[in-house]
């Protein structure tokens, strides 16, 4: 006999049955993949390269997006003009005082279009804002 169902000459059989747990692990493993990339904050753009990145000291900041046609975009919500951006970031700001504002602006785009974003954050109220930046890997 090929099989034994327990019995008298040992009782029953510890062993583990791996395809459940197999099973198990696939699927967590499909439902990650498939999470993670909504989980990013922001649009994707492609950030500057910097040597020195400091820690991040609050863990959900809101995040102000410029991608490289200019278009402003608070999380995943698009802004054409100052005064629905300015609306938005004093809503999120009386919601949560002292949110801290990542900026995160695409590499392509010169000074004064960075610039005239932090001036409209700034003109709706918010003190700081800090640099999405992704750091450079000593070689």
């Amino acid at each position: 006999m090929g099989m034994s169902a327990g019995g008298r000459q040992g009782g029953p059989k510890s062993e583990i049955n791996i395809t459940p747990l197999v099973d198990v692990v696939l699927v967590l493993l499909i439902i990650f993949m498939v999470v993670t990339p909504m989980m990013q904050s922001g649009k994707p753009v492609d950030l500057p390269k910097a040597t020195r990145v400091e820690g991040e000291a609050q863990k959900d900041p809101l995040v102000l997006s410029v991608t490289p046609d200019r278009k402003v975009f608070v999380e995943s919500d698009a802004y054409p003009d100052e005064a629905a951006l300015k609306a938005r970031l004093q809503a999120e700001l009386s919601r949560q005082p002292g949110r801290r504002v990542l900026l995160k602006a695409d590499q392509s785009l010169a000074c004064g279009d960075v610039r005239k974003v932090i001036q409209m954050a700034r003109a709706a109220g918010v003190e700081r804002v800090a640099f999405g930046v992704e750091s450079l890997e000593p070689q």
